[in-house]
């Protein structure tokens, strides 16, 4: 398996956030799942893969969520996917903004543990990193599913399910 070069930007020292150890793991899951059947595989490039995680606040996820999607409200997570120009390869999956008022707002109405939704969240928006997504119902179910198994391994009940997550 292939590693992730990880980096957690924490600038405006937000408090309640996951470790950088907590984060790489499991954006290193939703990695390992993916690559070992996928072109990215990391066995053909020992390279480790760069993924940046910025946890944020309501102002900038609003602002960034407002620039790239057109919603003018903050959201829980976004995905930047690194685009290289043609011909060229490069080991960067891309960027994650996390908005941690929003995670914890969620996980609060939710009922979920703040840990468990943080985890929901960073391999959510890696997923999204290595192409996945949720617009029509067959690709959401696929995504769903994957980030159920995912979390099943960290002791994470499934996020969509109606009972009170641990």
């Amino acid at each position: 398996m292939g590693t992730l070069d990880f980096v957690l930007q924490n600038e405006d020292e937000i408090e309640g956030v996951p470790s950088e150890a907590d984060c790489l793991r499991w954006a290193q899951a939703a990695f390992d799942a993916v690559t070992q059947k996928s072109p990215l595989n990391p066995a053909d490039n020992p390279i480790p893969w760069e993924l940046t995680l910025r946890v944020v606040l309501p102002t900038e996820s609003r602002e960034l969520n407002r620039e790239y999607r057109g919603k003018d409200a903050p959201t829980n997570v976004l995905s930047f996917p690194f685009e290289a120009p043609p011909g060229i390869s490069i080991p960067i999956l891309g960027d994650l903004a996390i908005c941690a008022e929003i995670v914890e707002q969620e996980a609060r109405e939710q009922g979920k543990a703040s840990n468990a939704h943080w985890a929901h969240m960073v391999i959510h928006g890696t997923l999204h990193l290595l192409g996945f997504d949720h617009i029509h119902d067959d690709e959401a179910d696929a995504m769903e599913a994957l980030e159920i198994s995912l979390l099943a391994g960290f002791d994470i009940t499934d996020p969509y399910g109606d009972a009170k997550h641990s």
